[in-house]
């Protein structure tokens, strides 16, 4: 391994047996989010709005009141007054490009089949109440009510609920604002962090509870959504953001050393890496990290996630790279190789980007597809959010006399074998005078 001003560059063959978890924190420090978040969840239980300005004050040092946690109309037309128009513009933009995408995957939902006299349809009903988390904090992200307001909206939601932390003064970032009023939200709520997602779950006096959580958080929230997900559904495990790049030796080390900055500045717990078959590629982009971190905006927290969390690993070959970059089965996957479109038929990941014109900046906010995304290798078995997490697939079954005829002797056979002989006398009442 050689050690880098701001990243480590691996050797594969080098490589520890456990990079792919990619430096998570120790069960030691696993267990005290999880201790510390069932203590917040069973409080807000307990003491409902009170836990939430209690909370509120102990990790936002927001002073808050009951009466006001709901944000009123008039502060959201207040809002419009302190968003800058490009950026009102920018918000209904990107609304229009996540819609119009949202709409079109419906449209490839509607499944029928009949034939031999029994016909079955899947229909698809909305989930009646919706609770979407956009963090706050160190940056707002009226980005992440779009991403999963729309899709809700879309689907039919009829109650989408909003909550987002607030500043010391108890005011939320007014884009945010502007987004919930955009996007047809109906509640909005200054409550962040795990006490929000208990709050939404559960309910209190002044926020009722939803019957699914969606949206990325903190490892906080990403814990409290994983214990509440015993009484209310949720999208993901959506945690900290990723990144990983796949390059060959035609890639432009410099457009993926200010992606993986690009990336870095979400926070000190974001995971930016590269995986590359060239080591000339790689050393250059550690160089061009070194030089971009040194004058870069956020430059802190950039040098914070890269040190920690960055990482260079350079193959021997493509299918060792793509051996590795679907052990990790990053959030976002940027392919820049000769071939992307080629090579991304093999690669497991949340979103996959293609050729150096793709950058996760462009999925974020301008190509209408979702950013709130599988996280910590969970792109093996879960998929972005989109308007189909807001819905229910319920199948609907008709059969004829002649239908259900000529299928009863293998409905037989299987009653038969599971021992369950009155589902058989069931079928067979019907042919009986």
């Amino acid at each position: 391994m050689r050690e880098g001003l701001q990243i480590k560059v691996w050797d594969s063959k080098e490589l520890p047996a456990d990079w792919f978890k990619r430096q998570k924190a120790d069960e030691k420090a696993v267990l005290e989010v999880e201790t510390s978040v069932k203590a917040i969840v069973n409080q807000v239980k307990a003491d409902g709005d009170g836990a939430l300005v209690e909370l509120a004050m102990k990790f936002d040092k927001a002073e808050l009141n009951v009466r006001g946690l709901r944000v009123k109309p008039a502060e959201i037309k207040e809002a419009y007054n302190k968003a800058p128009p490009e950026q009102v513009f920018a918000l209904k933009f990107m609304k229009e490009k996540v819609n119009a995408y949202q709409k079109q995957l419906l449209t490839q939902t509607d499944i029928k089949t009949a034939g031999d006299g029994i016909c079955v349809q899947t229909v698809l009903r909305p989930i009646e109440s919706v609770g979407c988390y956009v963090p706050g904090g160190q940056a707002a992200y009226p980005s992440t009510l779009v991403m999963t307001a729309v899709p809700a909206k879309v689907a039919g939601v009829k109650r989408i609920v909003a909550c987002s932390p607030s500043d010391d003064k108890g005011k939320v970032n007014p884009l945010v604002l502007v987004a919930a009023d955009i996007c047809g939200v109906d509640e909005v709520y200054r409550v962040g962090g795990a006490q929000a997602i208990a709050a939404l779950a559960y309910g209190t006096k002044t926020i009722e509870p939803v019957r699914k959580i969606v949206g990325p958080g903190s490892k906080y929230v990403t814990a409290a959504k994983m214990l509440v997900s015993n009484d209310v559904a949720i999208d993901m495990p959506a945690g900290p953001s990723e990144v990983l790049v796949l390059a060959d030796e035609c890639a432009d080390s410099r457009l993926i050393a200010f992606d993986m900055v690009s990336q870095a500045e979400h926070g000190g717990d974001s995971v930016a890496g590269l995986i590359t078959t060239s080591e000339k590629v790689a050393l250059k982009v550690q160089d061009y990290l070194t030089k971009i971190t040194a004058t870069a905006e956020r430059g802190e927290k950039v040098s914070e996630s890269l040190n920690k969390f960055g990482f260079i690993i350079i193959c021997s070959t493509m299918d060792e790279a793509i051996g590795l970059v679907n052990q990790f089965a990053a959030e976002h996957l940027e392919v820049m190789t000769a071939q992307p479109r080629e090579v991304a038929e093999k690669l497991t990941a949340g979103l996959i980007l293609l050729g150096p014109y793709s950058p996760v900046a462009l999925s974020d906010y301008g190509s209408g597809t979702n950013h709130v995304l599988p996280t910590g290798g969970f792109a093996q078995s879960f998929s972005g959010l989109s308007a189909l997490d807001f819905m229910r697939r319920v199948s609907i079954v008709e059969s004829t006399k002649v239908g259900l005829e000529r299928v009863k002797d293998s409905i037989k056979v299987m009653t038969e074998a599971e021992n369950l002989p009155n589902h058989y006398k069931a079928i067979k009442a019907r042919f009986e005078r």
